[in-house]
C-alpha cells in the first residue's frame, strides 16, 4: 500500500471492514469515507501541533535582500523561526564572504538603530551584521544592505493539509501507523464508539511520545570557546558563557 493519502485512508477503512477507495473515486467520496480523509488531517495535524520542532516539519530558506530595505516578511508557512541561524551566503561576484548574523532584540534596535529606516541615503547601508525579530511577523537587517546579498535562515513550518490522493505526509513512512491510530480515534468518534476511541486515543498519545523520544530528546554537553596559554604544563580550568549581542558597536 502506498504511503499517500489515499493509502492512510484505506488503512482506516480496512480496519472497519469498509469497502476502500480507489484513485477514481477518491475526491468525490461522501459520507464516512469523507469522514475518514478528515480523521487523518486530523491525525498528521494533532501530530505537527504536539512539538514546535518536528525534523520533518524543517525548512532552510533563502531570501534576496533588496537594497536599502530593512524589514522582510517571513514565509507564510513559518511556525518558529530560529533567529541564531541567521547568515548572509558567500557571492563571488558581489564580493563579500559567508557570514554568520548576530541576533539582537526588538527593543534594542528601536533604542540604538530605528533611525535607519527613515534615511533614505547610500551611507546608511552597508553588508549586513545583525537580524532583529520584529512584532509584525518579519525579520530585519542592520544595517539595510547596500547590495542584493542572499541571506539564509531555518524554520520550522507549518504543514498544510492533504487534499489530493497522491498526497504524501511530511512525517516519515515508519510513524504511519502513528498516524493511523490517531486516524481511527477520529473515525470511531465518528460512529460513537467512546471506548474504541478512548483506546484509540490512548495508542495514538502513546505513539506520539515514542515519536518524540526518537526525533526531538537529545543530550547536549558544553564547549568551551576559552583561549588560554598553559605553559606551565599544569591543568587549565574551562567554562562556557552564552554572552548576548549589542549594537554598541555601531
Amino acid at each position: 500500500m502506498a504511503y499517500n493519502f489515499l493509502g492512510l485512508v484505506n488503512e482506516v477503512n480496512r480496519r472497519l471492514n469498509e469497502v476502500e477507495l480507489t484513485s477514481a473515486n477518491f475526491d468525490s467520496a461522501t459520507g464516512f469515507y469523507s469522514h475518514a480523509k478528515d480523521a487523518v488531517n486530523a491525525s498528521i495535524r494533532y501530530i505537527n501541533q504536539s512539538e514546535f520542532e518536528w525534523p520533518f516539519n524543517h525548512v532552510e530558506q533563502e531570501d534576496v535582500l533588496t537594497t536599502g530595505t530593512t524589514r522582510y516578511p517571513f514565509p507564510d508557512d513559518a511556525k518558529i523561526i530560529n533567529f541564531d541561524s541567521f547568515r548572509i551566503k558567500e557571492d563571488t561576484t558581489l564580493g563579500n564572504s559567508t557570514k554568520k548574523l548576530k541576533n539582537v532584540a526588538y527593543e534594542e534596535y528601536l533604542h540604538k538603530s530605528i533611525s535607519q529606516e527613515y534615511k533614505a541615503t547610500a551611507d546608511n547601508n552597508a553588508l549586513p551584521n545583525y537580524v532583529f525579530n520584529a512584532p509584525s511577523l518579519e525579520y530585519g537587517m542592520i544595517p539595510p544592505p547596500d547590495q542584493a546579498y542572499s541571506v539564509i535562515y531555518e524554520y520550522y513550518r507549518v504543514p498544510v493539509d492533504l487534499e489530493n490522493a497522491t498526497d504524501v505526509p511530511v512525517i516519515p513512512e515508519r510513524f504511519k501507523h502513528i498516524i493511523t491510530d490517531g486516524s481511527m480515534h477520529y473515525a470511531y468518534l465518528f460512529r460513537g464508539d467512546a471506548q474504541a476511541y478512548t483506546i484509540a486515543m490512548q495508542k495514538f498519545e502513546d505513539g506520539v511520545k515514542h515519536m518524540r523520544s526518537i526525533l526531538i530528546n537529545r543530550f547536549y554537553y558544553l564547549r568551551s570557546s576559552m583561549v588560554s596559554n598553559n605553559q606551565g604544563g599544569g591543568r587549565i580550568a574551562t567554562s562556557s558563557s552564552n554572552v548576548g549581542s549589542s549594537l554598541d558597536a555601531l
